[in-house]
């Protein structure tokens, strides 16, 4: 549980002085609980190997320092083999920096905007891919641009969407940069780091070349919240991008649609199944009020309670989910090839002999026989059942219809405590695991 005692995170992740409704960061930095920088390092051997079984325990205790996070997140989503040496790594950034800086160049020569310091926030391009060449439409694509800035011309501009045929996948593509624009001016705004023009435009080229590298899922609404800490946290825009890449690969069934459902829609089918089971009265009264769809926690599932806790509190609440997760098989194959498709995952699955290099998580999953044939359901699911059975009485006593139950889970906003819903979320998938086993 929170302790009074420790070093708040607040002057590590600043807000704006003008916002002043922002939820306070909870997490505090605790000296035996929170990993810290000294405890990190001496989990290396003097080639570089990790030992990452002696940190995940802590990290789902009391999180990481947040001068180590990146280089943590790295190893959590997968970015580095833990058996790697240093030397091995830092050959394998600088490929996937050269991977980078092609896929960044591969989107300039489509669209010049993209690297240039700037981003757009208008349409370029109609739906059958002729140009718009509206003046005052392709002024006010560009924001914050200098006045003498030479380059801002109108035949400067006409050169971003040029005429003639395009590809479907080109067109498809440049029809997302204006709304991955619109959504970098609303993400995470009330931060200083914010302020400057520089890290909004990294936001939008990684956002913009992360939607050509995976031509299948794109962009869609929500993954410029999943992508700002990676920016925040990793100071090279390459190691940012394979970062946010990584973490896609958990995540990117969320942001598969086909034309009847969203990809999160399984997930949301599953915390059903979840709630069902371990308080049938709420899922009940739920269906009861047309809300067995479980809709209103669309949101938490799909950016991972980004809009639900404080910045600060949303990156604690994410490693310790990586943590009690951690599967060392999956991360190993995620850092042999950053490109391995996606379908190759399950043939890593088992490989591996120590439980101690995998989070608590996973290894109840292992000794409950919940990695077998079906995919074990990812912790976020129980994370939201956590938070559905703490206010489950308020819910059946209080809501009589879905805006009710979607007004009680806002006010929630800035007032859940990241440790207790991972304690939480534990507590339910043990029950869960054995109330399924039983026939």
């Amino acid at each position: 549980m929170w302790r009074d005692s420790g070093v708040s995170t607040e002057s590590f992740y600043q807000v704006r002085p003008e916002c002043t409704d922002v939820p306070k960061t909870k997490f505090k930095i605790r000296a035996g609980k929170t990993l810290s920088v000294r405890k990190w390092h001496a989990a290396f051997s003097p080639e570089g190997y990790l030992d990452i079984g002696k940190t995940l325990s802590r990290i789902h205790h009391g999180g990481v320092h947040p001068t180590i996070r990146g280089e943590v997140w790295e190893f959590l989503l997968g970015c580095y083999d833990t058996t790697s040496t240093f030397d091995e790594r830092q050959q394998i950034r600088q490929r996937r920096r050269v991977r980078y800086a092609q896929l960044k160049d591969e989107c300039r020569q489509l669209f010049p905007i993209v690297g240039s310091g700037r981003y757009i926030t208008a349409p370029v391009i109609t739906e059958d891919g002729k140009p718009i060449k509206d003046p005052i439409v392709l002024q006010q694509t560009y924001d914050r641009v200098q006045e003498n800035d030479a380059s801002n011309s109108h035949e400067h501009l006409l050169e971003a969407v040029p005429d003639g045929p395009q590809d479907e996948k080109v067109i498809q593509w440049k029809l997302t940069l204006h709304q991955i624009g619109l959504d970098v001016n609303r993400t995470d705004r009330t931060l200083v780091f914010y302020e400057k023009q520089e890290n909004l435009s990294k936001l939008w080229d990684i956002l913009a070349v992360y939607s050509w590298f995976d031509k299948d899922v794109g962009y869609a609404q929500g993954m410029s919240d999943l992508c700002s800490p990676m920016i925040i946290l990793l100071e090279d825009e390459a190691d940012a991008f394979w970062c946010f890449e990584h973490l896609m690969r958990r995540l990117r069934g969320n942001f598969t649609c086909t034309a009847n459902s969203v990809g999160v829609e399984t997930q949301l089918s599953h915390l059903a199944a979840v709630t069902q089971v371990i308080d049938p009265k709420l899922h009940q009264h739920l269906e009861n009020l047309g809300g067995g769809d479980y809709l209103f926690a669309f949101r938490m599932l799909m950016v991972l309670f980004r809009r639900e806790f404080s910045f600060g509190d949303s990156l604690y609440l994410w490693e310790m989910m990586w943590a009690l997760e951690y599967d060392p098989d999956l991360c190993s194959l995620y850092a042999a090839d950053p490109e391995a498709p996606t379908e190759k995952l399950e043939d890593a699955k088992g490989k591996s002999k120590s439980k101690k290099q995998f989070g608590k998580y996973e290894r109840e999953n292992m000794k409950s026989g919940g990695k077998g044939a079906e995919t074990p359901l990812p912790i976020s699911v129980f994370l939201v059942a956590s938070v559905l059975k703490d206010k489950s009485s308020t819910l059946l006593t209080e809501a009589r219809g879905l805006d009710d139950v979607v007004k009680i889970l806002n006010d929630l906003n800035g007032n859940i405590d990241a440790k207790k819903a991972c304690i939480g979320a534990l507590k339910l998938h043990k029950k869960y695991l054995k109330k399924v086993k039983k026939p």
